[in-house]
């Protein structure tokens, strides 16, 4: 009865299964695993920044810039310290603060390598002005502050919007600094743990892709996708399988129609000829 399944047709599709599935499950599996990744960043990146809350309220000593550099997952929100003169300054606006709209107000630090850094020294509520902006402090100074890496427009309530006006800046981000400024930028900033003159102290922020954003929760969704593919490749199998096994058994029974009876070739060739005599004769 089910010695279909052993034709070419049957072979393909048996073949065709017996890939598909496993690699949904194995896409499935990967994609959850991802996820899974992205929850557990998220829990040690909370536990960090508390740790890190912990040694800034505590007063814990900073490590120079220099060693912490190239920023990354362990090192963002780490302190740092740096030794330099502030120069240009410029304001961001479009950013939050305990649920307030207001600016950062953003200096550069010219370190003693040439360098500069920018540095977050607080933040005011409203919209971006300059006079509302405290002057920084002249001479050397030395700033102590989180370590943060730069930022890309569109994530972490980072605007994506064009056309600021003059001395103002979007992302704080070495590649949006290059064409404001003169000096080689650190691809780094810091937010400073005391915020000057009035202004609030602007708290550090996750790295990137440790949090529960969209992406997780498209990892998520790829995981259930992946599993109901796999679910779709079984259930067409046993479609056909049924549908295939029905139509053996009824043809085994005699159950199946009789096909119609086909023009054998002997009667069309006498229909050919009739026809001939007939036009011949007309």
């Amino acid at each position: 009865m089910y010695r279909f399944l052993l034709t070419p047709r049957w072979w393909g599709i048996n073949v065709f299964v017996a890939l598909a599935i496993p690699f949904c499950i194995f896409m499935g599996s990967w994609q959850l695993g991802r996820f899974e990744d992205r929850v557990q960043d998220h829990e040690s990146a909370k536990e960090q920044a508390k740790e890190q809350s912990a040694e800034a309220n505590g007063d814990a000593k900073a490590r120079p810039l220099r060693s912490l550099l190239p920023v990354d997952k362990e090192t963002s929100g780490e302190q740092a310290t740096a030794t330099g003169r502030y120069g240009r300054q410029l304001l961001v606006p479009d950013r939050e603060l305990d649920e307030k709209h207001g600016f950062y107000v953003l200096t550069l630090l010219r370190t003693d390598d040439g360098k500069s850094l920018p540095v977050v020294r607080g933040w005011l509520p409203g919209d971006a002005n300059a006079a509302k902006a405290p002057a920084a402090p002249e001479g050397e100074v030395t700033v102590k502050g989180a370590l943060q890496a730069s930022e890309s427009p569109g994530s972490n309530g980072v605007s994506a919007a064009g056309g600021l006006p003059k001395d103002q800046l979007g992302a704080i981000s070495s590649a949006s600094l290059v064409n404001l400024v003169r000096d080689d930028v650190y691809d780094a900033w810091i937010t400073l743990d005391k915020a000057d003159a009035g202004m609030k102290a602007v708290p550090a922020t996750a790295p990137n892709n440790t949090g529960l954003d969209l992406k997780a929760f498209q990892n998520l969704g790829y995981t259930g996708e992946w599993f109901v593919f796999a679910g779709f490749v079984l259930f067409m199998w046993f479609r056909l399988f049924r549908r295939e096994a029905e139509f053996a058994r009824d043809a085994r029974l005699g159950l199946l129609p009789d096909p119609e009876p086909t023009e054998t070739e002997a009667e069309a060739q006498t229909k050919t000829k009739t026809k001939a005599e007939t036009e011949s004769t007309a």
